[in-house]
Order: C-alpha cells, then structure tokens, then sequence
C-alpha cells in the first residue's frame, strides 16, 4: 500500500471481530474524509466494502513475537501515511498505531469496547496517556476530563 502522505485524515483501526464491527459503526462519522482503515482480518475489507484497506498482523499481550511483528508495522503504518487522527476501539494493534499516531503529532481517539462494562480494557488503560479523545460506552465509567461517555455504540 503506497500512497502519498498528505492525503489520509484518519487512520480508524481495529482488530478483527467485535472491535471490528464497533468500529464500522463509526463510519458514517468519517463520510468526506480521507480515510485509511486498518485491521488484522483481511476479509473484512470485502465483507464491509473497504477500498483502502491496510492489514496488521495479529496479535495479543500473550504473544510477545507476534506482538513486536505488529508493533514494528503499526508504526511504519502511521510514519507512512502520517494521519491527522488515529480512532481506534481496540485491541492491541490499535493501541500500536495510537501511540504512533500520537508520537508523530496526530489527534487520537480511543472507543473503549462495548465489552468492558466493570472497567476500562488493559489496552485502555495504557492507551489513556496517549489519547486526545478517551470514551468509554458505560456511563459508569466515565470520569473527570480523561474518560468521557458520550453513549454507546450497541
């Protein structure tokens, strides 16, 4: 995937499954933009009707090399495409591409998952520092300035 640097606002990235699907909710936000999206399945391009799609690999905190694998090419993503805003729900690939987008200036929003209704994700957890934007989908777990409600998705 080559493209220009200029030309991506966003860089909305999800891990397959449920983060996936929460974030195609989203979509109708970014109508006009530019925007990249990035995810760990690649069937979900053609499932959702994704034309400019980028694939990470997968991974989780239990897989260390699979871990550094998608660290390594979230940040060449990000340097690559140098978006204004990073959205991400989730998991660890999109919290790889949050701090890049954040390390190179960019706005960054995390959607903590519908999932998580006793308490932020540990990706949530260490995304916080990183983000311009923190939401949480429970209002019960928002608090003060840095985890914001602002409803759910589902």
């Amino acid at each position: 995937m080559k493209r220009a640097r200029a030309t991506t606002e966003i860089l909305a990235i999800a891990s397959g499954g449920g983060h996936w699907d929460e974030l195609m909710l989203l979509r109708s936000a970014f109508t006009g933009r530019s925007v990249v999206y990035a995810t760990t399945n690649p069937q979900l391009s053609m499932r959702d009707n994704i034309v400019d799609l980028a694939v990470l690999p997968d991974c989780n905190r239990d897989q260390v090399r699979k871990s550094l694998r998608c660290m390594w090419a979230s940040l060449q993503l990000v340097l690559q495409l140098r978006p204004k805003v990073v959205v991400t729900t989730g998991a660890l690939p999109g919290l790889f591409c949050l701090i890049a987008g954040r390390v190179i200036g960019a706005q960054t929003v995390w959607v903590d998952s519908i999932a998580n209704s006793d308490a932020p994700s540990l990706s949530g957890r260490v995304a916080r520092p990183f983000t311009s934007l923190w939401l949480t989908q429970w209002e019960h777990l928002a608090g003060g300035r840095r985890v914001l409600y602002r409803g759910a998705l589902l």
